[in-house]
């Protein structure tokens, strides 16, 4: 605009800067202002409310409240907009007393509150179940403001109490505004009966449909819907099915939405079978499932365990242009996997993936993953290609277990290369990846390819316990001796470590019956300012003391002595 010579009004600055806040970039958004500062536009009300609601959503009241101090050192007069983003920004910090104080003192500032600077507080008491305050503020409406308490004040309480459920409380305001004269619409009733539905209270919410017929206040489908979902969470079946047929009676067909709910309650009491069925006489009874009703009724025979019925369904789903999405297709693929149908889950994502549907790499990795705990290599390797060629790009939880299964039948070099082919793609190795790699390469006590791989890996991502690791996994498959000369070169090089897999070697020796050994990586330890832990080390001195190095036993005590670690006076104890 400002290339082609167009005049820019404020009201251009002030669309930019509500898109700003609304990207979540709060810093740019304020940067308008100096925008229009340097554009040479003055700024009037408008762009002042627009900069006091950016910042009241980003929960910065204190700049707000400051930023007003500066629009009227410039002369510019807030009105009852400013004020009413300032209390919603009060209440959103659950500061209610000065939203309400600010509503007494705006008269004296030459603008008087209007409804919505009562409703914004309100709404904050409802959820707070605070009614005393509501009806007090209520008064002031009336006494402070001459704002006289009409339909839409009541029917805002009444659709907040119920909201935040509080239906008793917000019944008593319908019955007050019937009281007064006002018509409550069937959205009014709805909201209620729907709250009570939430609270289980299934009879409470009958009653109240009832007396809507009798106040001529005929319900809609909103309204029974909420009911026989209300029957369906107490597991009351055979009422929501009644519910349904007295809706027909009433002349309410029931919709898709209420069907679903049915379907729900069915799935959820182990009925999934009667809610599939339902679902195929959907066109008999003259209503249409969507993509919900059909992902209910998956997810319900998936629970059940009857899996090739849920794929079943998923087909109709699909062929009817309803697609299920990445989790629920991974939803099934887990329960199959599980099973150890690993066949059917790579025959079900074949299908999904020909059809269209939005596969991704977590429904790829789950079935890959599967068919690595049946040792089925051959598939999982060949399922790893299918998705470069679909251009499904594999993560690192993906290789991680194809590298993990590959270790586990000893094919290692495959496994090496892949870890690799995985670096060179700069995926970063994860916790559970460095085990992998350390368990099977230390199982096989190839320490030598182990540290090369890990160098690499540790490139990219530094693992601080990788090399404790490495030293506890040799210990325990009786690599000893590499064990001990791994921990001499990350002691002498200064690498990341600790005294776990020191005391981890110090164990292991100490039960082959070599405590020599273990006081040598006692001394170690030390001299690199790693302290061993004392019971240990007294276990290790009483048998080089029974083999006769007596010597070693009292150097051993003595090193924790000049640490600080033990009194003299207990090296006397332990000495004798």
């Amino acid at each position: 605009m400002a290339r082609r010579r167009i005049d820019r009004r404020p009201e251009a600055f002030s669309y930019l800067m509500v898109s700003y806040s609304r990207a979540g970039e709060l810093r740019r958004a304020m940067q308008v202002l100096t925008m229009m500062q340097k554009a040479g536009v003055k700024p009037n009300l408008l762009i002042c409310n627009t900069a006091i609601h950016v910042l009241v959503v980003a929960n910065k009241l204190e700049k707000a409240l400051r930023f007003l101090e500066r629009m009227q050192l410039v002369g510019i007069t807030p009105d009852v907009k400013t004020y009413n983003c300032l209390i919603k920004g009060y209440c959103d910090l659950n500061r209610i007393k000065d939203a309400i104080d600010l509503i007494e003192k705006m008269p004296c500032k030459g603008c008087s509150p209007d409804k919505v600077s009562y409703y914004t507080v309100i709404g904050f008491l409802c959820k707070d179940k605070r009614i005393k305050e509501v009806r007090d503020l209520m008064e002031k409406m009336v006494s402070d403001s001459n704002l006289i308490q009409d339909q839409v004040t009541y029917n805002t309480l009444i659709h907040m109490l119920s909201k935040h459920g509080h239906a008793d409380e917000a019944l008593n305001f319908l019955r007050e505004a019937e009281e007064r004269g006002f018509r409550v619409d069937k959205i009014g009733y709805s909201a209620i009966v729907h709250s009570f539905c939430k609270e289980g209270r299934i009879e409470e919410a009958k009653e109240l449909v009832n007396q809507m017929f009798q106040k001529g206040c005929v319900p809609d489908v909103v309204t029974y819907t909420a009911v026989v979902n209300g029957f369906c969470r107490l597991g009351k079946l055979d009422q929501a099915k009644k519910m349904l047929q007295q809706m027909y009676k009433h002349g309410c067909k029931p919709n898709t939405v209420s069907y679903t709910a049915l379907l729900n309650g069915l799935c959820h009491n182990g009925k999934s079978s009667e809610a599939r069925e339902m679902i195929n006489m959907s066109e008999e009874e003259w209503w249409t499932p969507n993509s919900i009703t059909y992902s209910v009724v998956v997810h319900g025979l998936r629970r059940e365990g009857k899996l090739s019925e849920a794929c079943d369904v998923t087909r109709e789903m699909v062929n009817k242009g309803f697609f299920p999405n990445p989790v629920e297709i991974n939803s099934l693929l887990q329960s199959l996997c599980r099973e150890g149908k690993t066949d059917e889950a790579k025959k079900f994502l074949e299908e999904c993936l020909n059809k269209g549907c939005a596969v991704n790499v977590v429904n790829f990795t789950t079935v890959i993953h599967g068919l690595c705990q049946k040792d089925d290599l051959t598939d999982a390797l060949s399922l790893l290609d299918d998705m470069y060629l679909s251009n499904k790009h594999p993560d690192v939880v993906t290789y991680t277990a194809v590298i993990d299964a590959l270790g586990k039948k000893g094919r290692i070099e495959e496994a090496t290369k892949l870890t690799l082919k995985m670096l060179k793609k700069g995926l970063v190795p994860t916790p559970v990846t460095y085990r992998a790699v350390i368990h099977r390469y230390c199982k096989m006590g190839r320490v030598e390819d182990l540290l090369k791989l890990l160098e690499k890996m540790l490139s990219k991502q530094k693992c601080r316990t990788a090399y404790n690791q490495v030293i506890e996994k040799l210990c325990s498959f009786g690599y000893l001796e590499e064990a001990d000369k791994l921990l001499d070169r990350v002691l002498s090089r200064g690498l990341e470590a600790d005294a776990s897999p020191c005391l981890v070697l110090m164990e292991c020796y100490l039960s082959k019956g070599f405590p020599l050994l273990a006081y040598k990586v006692a001394c170690r330890m030390f001299n690199h300012n790693l302290v061993p832990d004392l019971k240990l080390c007294e276990k290790v001195s009483k048998r080089l003391i029974f083999e006769g190095k007596s010597e070693e036993a009292d150097i051993l005590m003595l090193r924790f002595v000049e640490h600080d670690h033990i009194q003299p006076q207990c090296q006397e104890h332990l000495q004798s």
